[in-house]
């Protein structure tokens, strides 16, 4: 399966909204409570500093957002969030939208990327952040409330660019 990674183009955005409220309605990732229209899911999008899509058979299967974590003196710091389509995970789609969001996250000036609530039972996240070179910065308690109810921890994660 051939997969590529580029820029968002407004056609997207149909299954970009599809594969973001997927993990929305999940409820057990995203901070995001609300699933996205079709009105304010083009606003979301083209309020980040970059989106790319993951693609593979003329076919949006995964995304990612990008843009700083903070503004003015600590403008440099980046946070990005990524999706997968529910058909498509475990094929290293999330890999490769690390990966180039990595790549990417320089060229806007950024020199760390900040994840700021890793859910600490999202082995699979944490596992390919710490295999890709992330370092945990701690953990917060009961840092993330899960769609039933519960709190989970969370889990910060950096890596210089």
């Amino acid at each position: 399966m051939d997969i590529t990674v580029r820029r968002y183009t407004e056609a997207d955005l149909s299954d970009m909204i599809r594969i973001w409220n997927e993990v929305v309605e999940d409820g057990i990732a995203f901070p995001q409570e609300v699933p996205l229209t079709a009105i304010t899911g083009k606003e979301f999008f083209a309020s980040q500093s970059y989106c790319g899509v993951a693609v593979t058979d003329g076919k949006v299967c995964g995304l990612y957002i990008l843009h700083p974590n903070n503004v003015g003196r600590c403008g440099h710091i980046s946070n990005a969030s990524y999706a997968v389509s529910k058909d498509m995970r475990g094929l290293h789609i999330g890999e490769k939208l690390v990966k180039d969001c990595i790549a990417k996250a320089p060229e806007f000036g950024f020199k760390v990327l900040q994840f700021n609530a890793v859910v600490e039972s999202n082995i699979h996240a944490r596992h390919l952040y710490e295999r890709l070179g992330f370092k945990q910065l701690g953990t917060i308690p009961h840092g993330f409330r899960m769609k039933d109810g519960h709190y989970e921890n969370i889990c910060p994660y950096y890596i210089e660019l």
